[in-house]
């Protein structure tokens, strides 16, 4: 990869925070016409990634108003993907650090900063990325100076995602499988776009340094071990945390790892498949000029009767010079957001195959404003279903192998919820 700089730039371009690795040639002035480089394309309409001079590469990503930018020699041959794919790795570990990352954090945290860009990068090469190692030596209470320094053995070890000597009284593995519904849906029932984000998640409390292997109803194993098509799903877009052996994988669709410690996400997914609506809703919305706004809102859940949607919320817009507020539903509570101009009709618990109803009356004023001329926003519906998902994605198996022969329980869980849902209005 070999990058020469990295620097953290706020929204005007000032420079925060920054580390030569290289030294090869490139003046660290040089940062100075990236902001009117990038000023300039954005006049043009032409935003790309990655700006350059006569003598100098940026690529960069932005971030709560932040700029992390890496420079390279324009003459140096760069895999310029592992650049930005360590630059989102960057952003990571300082939101896992400081929880926000934002010019603020950087400012309060310059001395860790500092430490941490010195182990993430060697000259100019990625080192140790995963945040739960740097914790163990780069801590946030302060250094308290060792007479012989320890630097974890992960670090040079071939796993330098995991310690070694890890212990445990009970020996744990949470999965969830967790489902984002994208849709759009026009106000005659047509589904517009529609596509599934899937993410295993992880938490392992296991002993020592297990091997695990996960098994899922995948279309191609299915498919190359003759069991034909029957409930298997086809992924796309599979993305692996590191610890994933990727060779195993493209061989015989295994997914074979020995886990970092706590909390991860394995594996990411998509699938670009029609996805009937989970939760439909209906509305008529009656204006009468001049003095009132009325409507009626069905909401029916088009899913299986032995599966419950939790902590619905219905998102309705109503114009912006709405007042006077009156509500009735035949479930959950409904209140006026003014700051969102919305309705927001909230069901706790929404069984599948039922119908629900609210209607809701608004004042209007006398005198029409002129500016409306705005569109009507959709209707955005929020929603989580346990023990569910809308892929029919199923993980066959858990094994847990570890030299010492323990035994381990693995827990797994299901769970469906809304991405980006909304529902246009007539």
């Amino acid at each position: 990869m070999s990058s020469s700089a990295i620097f953290v730039l706020d929204v005007k371009g000032k420079v925060l925070i920054s580390r030569n690795y290289r030294g090869d040639n490139i003046d660290m002035a040089v940062i100075d016409k990236f902001m009117p480089l990038l000023m300039e394309r954005e006049e043009e309409g032409l935003v790309t990634p990655i700006l350059q001079t006569a003598e100098t590469t940026f690529a960069y990503i932005k971030t709560n108003n932040l700029y992390i930018v890496s420079t390279t020699p324009r003459n140096k041959n760069v895999n310029i993907a592992l650049v930005f794919v360590f630059l989102h790795k960057i952003a990571q570990v300082f939101v896992e650090y400081f929880k926000e990352l934002e010019e603020e954090s950087i400012r309060d945290n310059f001395v860790i900063i500092y430490e941490l860009l010195d182990e993430l990068i060697d000259f100019g090469y990625p080192q140790t990325t995963d945040s739960k190692i740097l914790q163990e030596y780069i801590t946030q209470e302060g250094h308290k100076l060792e007479l012989q320094p320890r630097i974890p053995v992960a670090v040079t070890n071939a796993v330098s995602w995991r310690s070694e000597g890890i212990k445990y009284r009970k020996n744990e593995v949470f999965l969830d499988v967790i489902e984002s519904v994208n849709l759009l849906a026009n106000a005659n029932g047509n589904v517009l776009r529609s596509e599934i984000v899937g993410a295993i998640k992880m938490r392992v409390y296991l002993s020592g340094m297990p091997e695990l292997r996960l098994g899922l109803n995948d279309k191609v194993l299915f498919e190359s071990t003759g069991r034909g098509k029957s409930k298997s799903v086809e992924l796309e877009d599979v993305k692996f945390h590191q610890c994933v052996r990727l060779s195993r994988f493209e061989n015989d669709r295994t997914i074979s790892f020995i886990p970092p410690d706590g909390e991860f996400e394995l594996m990411s997914y998509r699938l670009n498949t029609h996805v009937k609506p989970l939760i439909w809703i209906e509305s008529v919305i009656e204006r009468h000029a001049h003095s009132r706004v009325e409507y009626m809102i069905k909401a029916k859940s088009q899913f299986k009767r032995r599966s419950t949607a939790n902590n619905v919320e219905i998102v309705i817009p109503v114009p912006a010079d709405a007042d006077s507020p009156k509500f009735k539903t035949t479930i959950g509570s409904c209140k006026y957001a003014p700051e969102q101009n919305a309705i927001i009709w909230t069901i706790k618990s929404f069984p599948g195959g039922k119908e629900y109803l609210m209607r809701a009356h608004f004042g209007l004023p006398s005198v029409e404003s002129e500016d409306n001329t705005e569109g009507k926003p959709p209707i955005q519906v929020r929603f989580e279903i346990p023990y569910f998902t809308t892929s029919g994605i199923q993980v066959r198996y858990l094994k847990i192998i570890e030299k010492s022969g323990y035994q381990a329980l693995p827990w797994v869980r299901y769970i469906t919820q809304n991405g980006d849902y909304q529902l246009r209005t007539n």
